[in-house]
């Protein structure tokens, strides 16, 4: 097992958050590196997801894990993602973010959800995901594209989150 770094979480608002993010050219041992710390960071938040932007790695790479809390864990090493096909049925969840801790408002979003990507080890595939992951991958492919889950909400309820995570950040850098 390799050795894991915990990374640190941007919290919004960041600049990094908003970027949108190159595609990664080489699945290689830097990557599989990132990988493995993003999973390490997102299990040690916890979290059921983490971006590169969300660790100041501006690459089209997530990690997601939906598996049940009680269940084995079943971490997802996504590169380069694309939706290929979503479906007209929608699903609002709960969702909430490392980037944005403590916060969960409900956002609406395709039920399913076709995606192509590259795994750790720079296979193709494309996979459909339901009910929590296709909420997942997409929260997690928007992070990719510098939208955030607030960017659902009305500018009332986004203001009031960010001024929190601003107050939030000012007591973080004080301890």
């Amino acid at each position: 097992m390799p050795h894991m770094t915990l990374r640190n979480i941007l919290i919004h608002p960041d600049p990094h958050l908003k970027k949108v993010c190159k595609p990664v050219r080489n699945v290689d041992a830097k990557i599989r590196k990132l990988a493995d710390d993003m999973l390490e960071t997102m299990y040690d938040a916890p979290g059921i997801g983490l971006a590169g932007p969300q660790v100041g790695v501006m690459k089209r790479i997530f990690v997601i894990d939906c598996a049940d809390k009680d269940g084995a864990p079943d971490p997802m090493i996504i590169i380069n993602p694309e939706i290929t096909w979503v479906s007209e049925d929608v699903n609002t969840y709960d969702e909430g973010c490392l980037s944005i801790p403590e916060i969960y408002e409900p956002v609406t979003r395709p039920a399913l959800v076709r995606m192509s990507y590259l795994d750790a080890d720079g296979k193709s595939h494309e996979d459909e995901f339901d009910e929590l992951y296709a909420t997942a991958v997409q929260h997690e492919l928007d992070h990719l594209d510098g939208i955030l889950f607030i960017d659902y909400l009305s500018k009332m309820k986004r203001a009031m989150i960010t001024s929190k995570m601003k107050k939030l950040k000012k007591e973080l850098a004080r301890d």
